[in-house]
C-alpha cells in the first residue's frame, strides 16, 4: 500500500505531492524525472485510479532495475551504425554485419549499463500500462487480484534485459494461442506452448557454435524472436514474455546452482487467479509441467519478482559487501521448500566470527564453493534457514572481495547431519570404485585424492591400470570431504565421503 505523508519544509509542514516511495525514487533521476511525471499525470487526468496506483507501484520499485545492452564499436571506440533489429531476420543482421567488420577495424562489441528511472520514456510506460489492463481480462487473469497483476503481469521487464517495446509485438506474434480452442485450461495453454518451443527457440547451452559470445546476460524480448535462440535464462524470458502478452500471471524460477551438479537451472511459473502456482519448463515438450520433483538437489529455488522484497540481504547491506550473484539484488523470493525438502541448518563457526557478521552458505559447483544463502553469526553458530537436503555446505565469509571460510563442510542429509572435521590423527585406506555417470577411470590417467581442511589438501595420486576398475588410496584423513581429480579435469568433478561402512556418497 501506498501512504501519502508528510515532510519538513523550512518554514513550515508541507503534502508531499507523491506517495513517499515514489518521490524517493523520483529524486534519483533529475534529468528523467519529468518522463515520470508524465505518466503520473496522464492517469491523474484520465481519473483511472488503478492503472495511477499501477503507476506507482512501477515508479518505487524502478531504482532497482538497470539493462545490461551493447553497443558495437570499432578499434579506436567510435560507434558502428549497427542493431541488428533493424532487420527483418538474423540472417540479414549477421549479412550486414560480416560487411561492417570488414568496412570498420577491429569492430568489437561494449558493454553499456542504464537505470530505467534514467531511461524510461512517458509513452513507453503509458503503452506498457495500458496493453497490461487490456491483458488483465483475458480469461487466465480476469480474476487476479491487483497485487499478483502487478507482480506478475504489469512488468515491462524481467531480469536485466535491454529495454525493449515489446507488448504489442508479442500479442501479435502470440495471438493464435487464445484464439484457437476456447477456454482451454492454462495447463494446456503451458503444453501447446512447450511444444510449439521448438519452432521458437533453440537452446543453445552446450553448442559452441551457436552461443553468443557478446557480453550480453539476458537477451532482450525483441532480440529472442529476431534469434530464435540463446540460453536457458532466454529461453525462461520468451516464456514470460509471451504468456504475460497473452495474460498469464507468469515468472521465471531458477536454481542459482546445482547443489550436486554443475551449472544453473531456469524454468517458469504460471499463476492462476487463486493462487495455484503452475510450475513448467519450456524446453521439455514432452513433460513440460513434470517439473516437481527437481532432477537433483538444488541450491535454493528462488522466484524473481518485479518488487522489491523485505528481508533480502541487499535491502540492508551494501553491494560490495555481498558476493557477486542473486544475492545482491531485492526482488526475488525464496520458493526452495515448494520444489525439495528442506531444513534449518545451524553451522558451528571458527572463534573470532562476530555477532552480526554475514555468513555464507556455499555449495560446490564447476569446481568452487559458491554462496547460495546466508545468515547472521551469533553466539558463533550460523543458522541457514530453509536449505535443502542431501547438500554439503561450507560456511564462508566475505572479505576484501572474496569469500574466506570461516568452518567446517556440513554434510545436510534427508535423515541426519554430519560436520566433516577431517581427522589427521587416524588415517585409513579407502576404495575408490568406478560408477556410471560419475566416475570412469581412463588407462594410463593420474587420479589425484584430495581432502577439505580449511582447503583442499593433497591426500595421495595413483594411475589407473587396465581393467582394474578400482583405485586405491592410503593415509586418508578420517571423516573428511573428498574430491579425486583426473589429470584432464574440466571441473566437473563432485566431492564425495566415505562412510564408517565404506561406502560413499556424491554431493
Amino acid at each position: 500500500m501506498f501512504l501519502f505523508g508528510l515532510h519538513a519544509s523550512t518554514n513550515a509542514v508541507a503534502q508531499v505531492k507523491y506517495p513517499l516511495a515514489v518521490e524517493k525514487v523520483l529524486k534519483l533521476t533529475p534529468k528523467n524525472r519529468h518522463q515520470l511525471e508524465k505518466v503520473i499525470a496522464h492517469y491523474q487526468k484520465t481519473g483511472e485510479t488503478l492503472k495511477l496506483k499501477a503507476t506507482y507501484f512501477l515508479i518505487s520499485n524502478m531504482d532497482i532495475h538497470s539493462s545490461y545492452d551493447i553497443i558495437w564499436v570499432d578499434a579506436n571506440q567510435q560507434k558502428v551504425p549497427f542493431n541488428e533489429l533493424d532487420y527483418p531476420n538474423m540472417e540479414a543482421a549477421t549479412a550486414t554485419f560480416e560487411k561492417l567488420k570488414k568496412q570498420f577495424k577491429g569492430v568489437h562489441p561494449k558493454q553499456i549499463i542504464y537505470r530505467d528511472i534514467d531511461r524510461i520514456t512517458a509513452n513507453y510506460l503509458i503503452d506498457n500500462i495500458d496493453k497490461a489492463f487490456i491483458a488483465w481480462k483475458s480469461p487466465y487473469a480476469k480474476n487476479l487480484n491487483f497485487s499478483d497483476f502487478c507482480e506478475y503481469l504489469l512488468p515491462y521487464r524481467i531480469s536485466v534485459e535491454p529495454l525493449q517495446n515489446w507488448r504489442g509485438r508479442y500479442q501479435n506474434e502470440f495471438k493464435d494461442f487464445l484464439n484457437g480452442e476456447k477456454g482451454k485450461p492454462l495447463e494446456s495453454l503451458l503444453t501447446d506452448l512447450a511444444i510449439k518451443r521448438p519452432e521458437l527457440f533453440y537452446n543453445s547451452f552446450g553448442d559452441e557454435q551457436v552461443r553468443r559470445k557478446e557480453p550480453l546476460p539476458r537477451l532482450g524480448a525483441l532480440n529472442l524472436l529476431l534469434r530464435k535462440n540463446g540460453s536457458c535464462e532466454d529461453m525462461a524470458g520468451l516464456a514470460v514474455f509471451s504468456l504475460r502478452a497473452m495474460g498469464v500471471a507468469s515468472s521465471i524460477d531458477y536454481v542459482p546452482y546445482w547443489a550436486t551438479s554443475a551449472y544453473s537451472h531456469f524454468f517458469n511459473v504460471a499463476f492462476k487467479p487463486n493462487k495455484t502456482v503452475v510450475p513448467f519448463e519450456m524446453g521439455n515438450a514432452n513433460n513440460p509441467l513434470q517439473v516437481i520433483p527437481l532432477r537433483r538437489e538444488p541450491s535454493k529455488v528462488i522466484r524473481t519478482t518485479y518488487s522489491k522484497q523485505a528481508g533480502t540481504l541487499a535491502s540492508f547491506t551494501a553491494l560490495e559487501e555481498i558476493p557477486s550473484g542473486f544475492l545482491r539484488s531485492q526482488n526475488y523470493l525464496d520458493v526452495t521448500s515448494d520444489y525439495w525438502e528442506t531444513a534449518d541448518l545451524p553451522v558451528r563457526l571458527q572463534s573470532g566470527i562476530p555477532n552480526g557478521k554475514i555468513v555464507y552458505a556455499c555449495v560446490f559447483n564447476n569446481g568452487q564453493f559458491k554462496a547460495t544463502w546466508w545468515a547472521k553469526a551469533s553466539a558463533g553458530i550460523a543458522n541457514f534457514e530453509k536449505m535443502p537436503k542431501g547438500v554439503v555446505y561450507l560456511p564462508m565469509v566475505y572479505q576484501n572481495k572474496k569469500t574466506v571460510v570461516c568452518g567446517n563442510p556440513v554434510a545436510l542429509g534427508y535423515h541426519n547431519k554430519l560436520e566433516l572435521n577431517a581427522d589427521l590423527s587416524k588415517p585409513r585406506s579407502i576404495v575408490v570404485k568406478q560408477q556410471d555417470n560419475y566416475l570412469l577411470f581412463k588407462s594410463g590417467k593420474k587420479y589425484r585424492l584430495y581432502y577439505w581442511k580449511n582447503g583442499w589438501k593433497l591426500s595421495s595420486a595413483q594411475t589407473a591400470m587396465t581393467n582394474e576398475g578400482q583405485l586405491i588410496f592410503t593415509n586418508v584423513p578420517n571423516n573428511a570431504l573428498l574430491i579425486l581429480i583426473p589429470e584432464y579435469s574440466k571441473h566437473k568433478e563432485r566431492p564425495f565421503i566415505i562412510t564408517d561402512k565404506g561406502e560413499r556418497v556424491w554431493f
